[in-house]
């Protein structure tokens, strides 16, 4: 009898989904809370406590603790460790960049997948992943004008770290999908990181109107809701079909800073962010196709 199955590909591309709904919304209230003088590290570190005392909470008054027993205590603390940096990156990028323009950036991660792959894994990578890669940075420069005439190259340089870790964070996601629940995963992360980044509270914590507490349990809940939807995804579906709903935050953050900070994107995003998008896909069908032919001809190992 063949070994169950996890796979439940509509319901990982609702997730997926409701994640991208969740992080556009959690990308505005950072973007605000900045606007409002909120230092990044205090934004940081309640994101990463209000979702790590939720789940230990719920779990409590349900007699559930054991579900956060784990046998790679030291997976979730390398986890921890990538998953912090890409995140400080991830959320500060939106305070030096329009929403959209952060966004599209972040959709460069696919591109350094492949990166990792070669220097990490040692994998073979033929014409038409380093085309994918090669276009993919096309459409940064695209993005950026010439001379960082679209874009401050500071801001372009955080957005790219920032998609850097998020493909380092995939894998670790991917990798721990296999053996602990989505719960437990974004649980670690949020309860091994907020410790570490309230020592920064020492020197950027401040008193808050209610407007301002309020935007950062917004942060904690949507980045809840968007970490165990986007995990539980990996979980239920295969990157490969989920990625593509991704792309979508690049409306939601579209429509967001046209309705909230009267912000449309310039003629060289809407250049170079399909060029982006269109090689991430690439990379996502072209390693889909990999798979495929593997299982069906194991011995092979064709290089594209």
């Amino acid at each position: 009898m063949a070994p169950p199955s996890h796979d439940r590909p509509m319901f990982a591309l609702a997730l997926r989904l409701s994640a991208t709904v969740m992080f556009a919304l959690m990308l505005l209230l950072v973007k605000l809370t900045g606007e409002r003088g909120i230092a990044l590290p205090e934004t940081l570190f309640w994101r990463q406590l209000l979702p790590a005392l939720a789940i230990f909470g719920w779990l409590l008054a349900r007699g559930q603790l054991h579900r956060l027993k784990t046998k790679r205590p030291w997976v979730h603390a390398r986890r921890a460790l990538i998953g912090g940096t890409g995140m400080f990156l991830t959320l500060g990028v939106v305070r030096v960049l329009p929403l959209a323009e952060a966004t599209v950036l972040g959709f460069t991660a696919p591109m350094f997948a492949v990166i990792l792959s070669v220097l990490l894994l040692k994998e073979r990578v033929g014409v038409w992943r380093w085309s994918a890669v090669l276009a993919g940075l096309m459409g940064v420069l695209v993005i950026a004008g010439p001379g960082g005439a679209s874009l401050p190259m500071f801001g372009v340089a955080v957005g790219i770290g920032a998609a850097f870790m998020v493909a380092l964070v995939t894998v670790q996601v991917r990798d721990l999908g296999r053996t602990e629940e989505p719960l437990t995963v974004v649980f670690y992360f949020s309860a091994l990181s907020a410790p570490l980044l309230g020592l920064f509270l020492f020197r950027t914590g401040a008193s808050h109107d209610m407007t301002g507490w309020l935007m950062l349990g917004g942060i904690g809940l949507t980045g809840l809701v968007a970490q165990i939807a986007m995990t539980a995804s990996l979980r239920y579906g295969s990157v490969s079909s989920v990625i593509v709903v991704d792309y979508i935050q690049l409306a939601w953050a579209t429509l967001l800073g046209w309705l909230v900070f009267d912000h449309l994107p310039p003629a060289s995003t809407w250049v170079g962010a399909p060029i982006i998008i269109g090689a991430s896909l690439l990379i996502v069908w072209r390693e889909h196709a990999l798979a495929k032919a593997h299982a069906a001809a194991p011995n092979t190992a064709p290089a594209a």
